[in-house]
């Protein structure tokens, strides 16, 4: 552990709802889905808020490739992108954890921690803090959707009390 004092920090499983105040959990369960071309591709319709054109902001398509991190895992920073959100898609069915706080001056006391299943993706909406990309297991690709452009676009604070995530807390699925 850090010099700092700390404490271990509950592992929720990721849904729509739990995830709403921080943005949207893209899924395809419960989806609208639309046929498309002659009917041999359905799309998956609407499944994140793309919000980057603050600033004259443009979108950013990038692939993210996380090392596996290790647990127990010490979470000392928290990063948010004011300008935009940011959107993880993974490119493998690959659980990972998500850490996140609302929007607005960083609260502590308000830090939650989310593990994901199969292909769920997350939308950070614009301003969110969040932990950097926690990947588990093995090394992971994602597609990354935020904003391109002049202005400053990320703030990092670490933090006074660090958090654990433990995996005893994990989800049964995820030991």
């Amino acid at each position: 552990m850090s010099g700092a004092s700390s404490k271990a920090l509950a592992i929720e499983p990721l849904t729509r709802e739990a995830f709403a105040p921080f943005g949207d959990v893209i899924e395809l369960d419960g989806a609208r889905q639309i046929p498309i071309n002659q009917g041999t591709t359905i799309r998956y319709h609407d499944l994140a808020r793309i919000d980057v054109e603050e600033g004259g902001g443009r979108p950013l398509v990038n692939v993210f490739r996380g090392q596996p991190r290790v647990l127990p895992f010490e979470v000392v920073m928290l990063e948010r992108h004011p300008l935009g959100s940011q959107a993880f898609i993974p490119l493998t069915d690959r659980p990972y954890l998500v850490v996140v706080a609302p929007a607005g001056e960083l609260r502590t006391d308000a830090i939650r921690a989310f593990a994901t299943h199969g292909w769920q993706g997350v939308n950070y909406a614009k301003g969110v803090w969040h932990h950097p990309l926690v990947a588990l297991d093995t090394v992971s690709d994602f597609i990354v959707v935020d904003r391109g452009g002049e202005g400053h676009n990320c703030d990092e604070q670490w933090l006074a009390e660090s958090f654990w995530l433990n995996p005893e807390a994990l989800p049964q699925a995820l030991r």
